[in-house]
């Protein structure tokens, strides 16, 4: 008997709940250990110099499908629990996936050895060993067409585009602790610079060909003033630290707001601090085109307090947030607030 839908869609991916799990001990003993084992308990020591620092702004870059792997609950406490400031993401990350669930929908359980061609006739998408239901994600398509219609027609930066969507989900969730809420609710800015690369990209669309078919103006997304209002929270922060897991576009443009800093004529200091996990090789550029050594080099990231973890993520952000949840060093720390730069 042909297998159906629903008997592939069954077993849901639950996201890790770190505030259940403690690994200090962990951590503590791995710093005494060799390979990946010091460098996550590094990871994890820089990442606790991040949040004791009172003047460091902290960014979470995101790259990578760990969001639908089982690890954006632990995105989303890292924002509420005071760890991050600012987050910059793939498309993906913060909508196929966070904004996704918060709809309502779920990944699930699947496995790389399975016949492709079978899941698109079911119309399931693919991650690796998770399964996505592409009629659910077109719905999402759908919802962000809907949200961008009842906008004033012009441009937005993607923070702008974000913040609208988190507010829309204060009153619309089905899930309500997405990343997007969240950082809505405690007014931690988002930036997704290459925006158009998700389902976001794909209800955009909708809403332009519509509004172009109607004579009427429409909603668009300006890239370059992501990188303007990135760099803007880079003049005013100074101290600042990047928590990065994967590398991309999201590792780029946070690490570049130095650079476009000096553009501008003003000294402005490197990334103090910098993590990032990765499983990315070095020696063809595929690492995002740099090893935070390498970076130091543009003038974007000091090498004083700095870690390259090559983990799969899932495998070390748990353990390594985790820790920093459970010192509880993130009680102390100021709210920075920096979407009221924006907003206000």
């Amino acid at each position: 008997m042909a297998e159906k839908k629903k008997d592939l869609l069954k077993e849901v991916i639950r996201h890790i709940d770190i505030t259940k799990i403690n690994p200090v001990d962990l951590i503590d003993s791995m710093r005494d250990m060799s390979f990946t084992s010091r460098e996550t308990a590094h990871a994890a020591d820089i990442l606790q110099l991040m949040i004791k620092d009172k003047e460091c702004t902290n960014w979470l870059t995101l790259a990578g499908s760990t969001g639908a792997g089982g690890c954006m609950q632990v995105y989303t406490d890292m924002v509420r629990y005071n760890m991050i400031d600012c987050v910059v993401s793939t498309g993906a990350s913060v909508i196929d996936m966070d904004f996704f669930e918060a709809l309502g929908f779920k990944h699930y359980k699947g496995t790389p050895f399975v016949d492709d061609g079978k899941l698109r006739n079911l119309y399931i998408d693919r991650i690796y060993d998770t399964y996505i239901d592409e009629e659910e994600l077109q719905h999402c398509d759908a919802t962000i067409k809907k949200i961008a219609d009842n906008l004033e027609p012009r441009s937005y930066s993607s923070r702008e585009f974000l913040w609208e969507m988190g507010k829309w989900l204060k009153s619309n969730s089905v899930k309500k602790d997405s990343l997007l809420q969240v950082c809505y609710e405690n007014e931690v800015p988002v930036f997704v610079p290459a925006f158009s690369d998700c389902s976001a990209g794909f209800g955009l669309v909708m809403h332009q060909l519509e509004r172009i078919k109607e004579g009427k103006p429409y909603v668009t997304i300006d890239s370059v003033a992501d990188f303007r209002e990135l760099t803007e929270i880079k003049i005013k922060a100074k101290t600042s630290g990047l928590f990065m897991v994967g590398g991309g576009v999201p590792k780029n443009f946070a690490q570049d707001t130095v650079v476009c800093a000096e553009c501008q004529g003003l000294d402005v200091p490197m990334h103090q601090y910098a993590v990032q996990i990765t499983v990315a090789d070095v020696r063809d550029g595929a690492c995002s085109s740099s090893t935070l050594k390498e970076a130091s080099s543009w003038g974007k990231v000091s090498t004083v307090h700095e870690q390259m973890v090559y983990a799969e993520a899932t495998t070390v952000v748990p353990l390594i947030v985790g820790y920093a949840y459970h010192k509880g060093d993130w009680k102390k720390r100021k709210k920075f607030r920096w979407a009221t730069l924006f907003t206000n």
